[in-house]
C-alpha cells in the first residue's frame, strides 16, 4: 500500500475517507466552544431526542462517552436533566437557550467552513448534493445496522419505523 501511495496511486475511495478525514479535522477546528462529540450530542438533542440511551444510539456512541459528554454540557449550563413523568430511573435531557445559541453559533462556524471549501471546487451545488445523498446512506446503513441488533427485518414496515424512533446517524 505505501509503494502505491508513494506514486501517487491511491484508489479513489481510499482517497475520498482521506479527504473526509481532512475536511472532518477542518470543521471541527473551526469549532471554538464545543468539541465535535460535544457538538454531536446537542446536535442530537435539537432534533427531538431526549434520553441519553438513544442518544447513544443514534450516535454509534458507547453510553459513557455520552454520559460524559452529557454531564460536561449539563455544566456549562448548555443542557438540564428533567425527570420523566412515572419513570424514576430515567431522566430527560434539554437544550438550555444557551444551549441552542452555542449550537447555531457553531452550526453557522462550520456550515461557514464547508462553504468556503465548497467554493474552491469546479461545482459547489453538486457537491453539497453528493454530501446530501452520503448523508441518505449513512442514516440507511445505521438504520438496518439497528434492525440487525434488534431482529427487525430491513425494507420492512418496522425496520421503518424504527429508523424514524432511533432517527439517522447524526455527526
Amino acid at each position: 500500500m505505501q509503494q502505491r501511495e508513494f506514486a501517487g496511486e491511491l484508489d479513489a475511495a481510499a482517497a475520498a475517507v482521506r479527504a473526509l478525514v481532512r475536511v472532518s479535522r477542518l470543521l471541527e477546528r473551526s469549532l471554538e466552544e464545543l468539541s465535535l462529540p460535544h457538538y454531536r450530542v446537542l446536535a442530537a438533542l435539537s432534533t427531538g431526542e431526549e434520553l441519553a440511551s438513544r442518544v447513544a444510539a443514534r450516535l454509534a456512541l458507547g453510553r459513557p462517552a455520552v454520559s460524559a459528554a452529557v454531564a460536561s454540557l449539563a455544566e456549562r449550563g448548555l443542557l438540564v436533566r428533567v425527570d420523566v413523568a412515572g419513570d424514576q430511573r430515567t431522566v430527560a435531557l434539554r437544550l438550555t437557550a444557551a444551549g441552542w445559541e452555542t449550537l447555531a453559533r457553531a452550526d453557522a462556524a462550520m456550515s461557514g467552513e464547508l462553504r468556503v471549501l465548497a467554493a474552491k471546487t469546479a461545482d459547489p451545488e453538486g457537491l453539497f448534493e453528493t454530501i446530501g445523498l452520503l448523508n441518505e446512506a449513512v442514516s440507511a446503513t445505521y438504520a438496518e445496522r439497528r434492525a440487525g441488533h434488534t431482529g427487525i427485518k430491513p425494507g420492512t414496515a418496522a425496520a421503518a419505523a424504527s429508523s424514524t424512533r432511533g432517527g439517522p446517524a447524526e455527526p
